[in-house]
């Protein structure tokens, strides 16, 4: 187990290049399975749970190669065995996505639960129903035994939650079913559209991207790609959270700017300004934070909700940020009733947060924040809390960085080029 150990109360200024998206990355590593022939993906974050995929892939048979930082060389030639370790899906949530690329290459997937942040209750119901209907029987007693006796079969499927990791298990077994299929209500976010471009890429033929509505012809093969990871909007969204909230400036490179329409439109709520230019992100030094308010001076709220609107995954280090400003704000957490939980830590160390129920809290601010002894809960609170230790006086340290480091990589080399006064330590 590791540590951070945190002195804050210093602003933060500098250059970031953002690592590839996340949630882009584990999807197409998984989606190397649909095809004989190699696949390189570049620009792949180098974060514990793209380590857990890796390990499952090996387990699987795929022959991998990284021959530089951020290069995944991906060869499931041969024999691929279709019973994903128990022990590494307990790791990640993610292993979920094995399901549909194992039932298109084997006709067979055998998956424990999977396991992932505890941020609520994150149900499996969308993968099986679409897989169902797409040909595949399913029998569950302590793991998910998922057969395709007849092979898959393109149908009209209609999603009843507009789920990224079920869109993504569905589009990546149509591809290789017979006919054409067709997803209604499917998640349409920056990385379930990377992945369909890279599926394209590999022969497959995938309409719609971008919209609710795919529409996914079934091919007979995909044959190999080469595809570079889009940069991670949510790491982007964090520094930018951290560098208003310490009262720093900072550059971001190679950015996509409709990936940052709707985070530019609401943090522009909790008093942070910044500009695109290009492939280039500004955020100057702010100085004070102010709440805007809506018009007659009503308090604003900040919800999440499928994409486009904001995504779930920036809301707590939205929250850190908001109690650096002057104002009262709102927010509201529709997706996961456990993911506001975190909001008492901030409270220890000086916030003035009032959690009215398991989805929403008023937050109070400015507050000066203080130095705490804190443990991460799950990856987004986590960073949070690195923020929040970041603006505090005084010294913090944050136990379970390893939670961290499933979704943000080298964090505090980062944070030290920006001038943050973080090292790890192992406890």
């Amino acid at each position: 187990m590791s540590s951070f150990r945190i002195e804050g109360g210093y602003p933060l200024d500098g250059e970031l290049v953002p690592m590839g998206n996340k949630n882009a990355a584990l999807p197409m590593l998984a989606a190397c399975l649909l095809t004989d022939e190699p696949v390189r993906l570049e620009n792949v974050p180098e974060i514990e749970d793209v380590r857990s995929m890796l390990e499952a892939l090996s387990a699987l048979g795929v022959e991998i190669a990284q021959p530089a930082p951020g290069v995944c060389e991906l060869h499931a030639a041969g024999a691929i065995s279709p019973a994903v370790p128990a022990a590494l899906c307990a790791q990640m949530r993610t292993s979920i996505l094995f399901a549909g690329p194992l039932l298109a290459r084997c006709g067979e997937a055998l998956l424990a639960p999977p396991g992932g942040d505890i941020i609520g209750r994150r149900r499996l119901d969308t993968h099986f129903m679409g897989l169902q209907a797409l040909g595949a029987e399913i029998a569950h007693n302590h793991a998910f035994h998922l057969t395709a006796p007849g092979g898959l079969t393109g149908v009209r499927v209609f999603l009843d939650e507009a789920s990224v990791t079920a869109t993504e298990n569905l589009v990546m077994a149509a591809a290789l079913a017979r006919g054409r299929t067709v997803l209604i209500n499917a998640a349409c976010e920056p990385h379930v559209q990377d992945l369909c471009r890279l599926l394209n890429e590999m022969g497959a033929c995938v309409g719609g991207i971008g919209t609710n509505r795919l529409v996914v012809d079934g091919v007979k093969r995909l044959r190999g790609a080469s595809h570079r990871v889009s940069p991670d909007h949510v790491e982007i969204g964090s520094f930018i959270a951290l560098a208003a909230a310490t009262g720093g400036s900072l550059l971001v490179r190679d950015v996509i700017e409709e990936d940052l329409w709707m985070v530019q439109h609401t943090f522009a709520k909790v008093g942070i300004g910044f500009e695109i230019r290009g492939k280039t992100l500004v955020v100057p030094r702010l100085g004070r934070l102010v709440v805007r308010p809506d018009r007659g001076g009503m308090i604003p709220t900040i919800d999440d909700a499928p994409w486009p609107q904001f995504p779930s995954d920036l809301l707590s280090p939205l929250i850190v940020a908001a109690t650096q400003a002057e104002g009262t704000l709102l927010f509201h957490e529709k997706l996961y009733e456990s993911r506001m939980f975190f909001v008492d830590r901030l409270n220890s160390m000086g916030a003035r947060i009032i959690l009215c129920d398991p989805h929403r809290c008023v937050v109070n601010g400015p507050a000066q924040l203080h130095g705490a002894h804190l443990t991460s809960p799950d990856i987004r609170a986590g960073m949070a809390l690195v923020i929040a230790a970041l603006v505090a006086s005084g010294e913090s340290v944050i136990q379970n960085a390893c939670m961290i480091d499933r979704g943000y990589e080298r964090l505090e080399e980062k944070l030290q080029a920006l001038g943050a006064r973080i090292e790890r330590r192992q406890d």
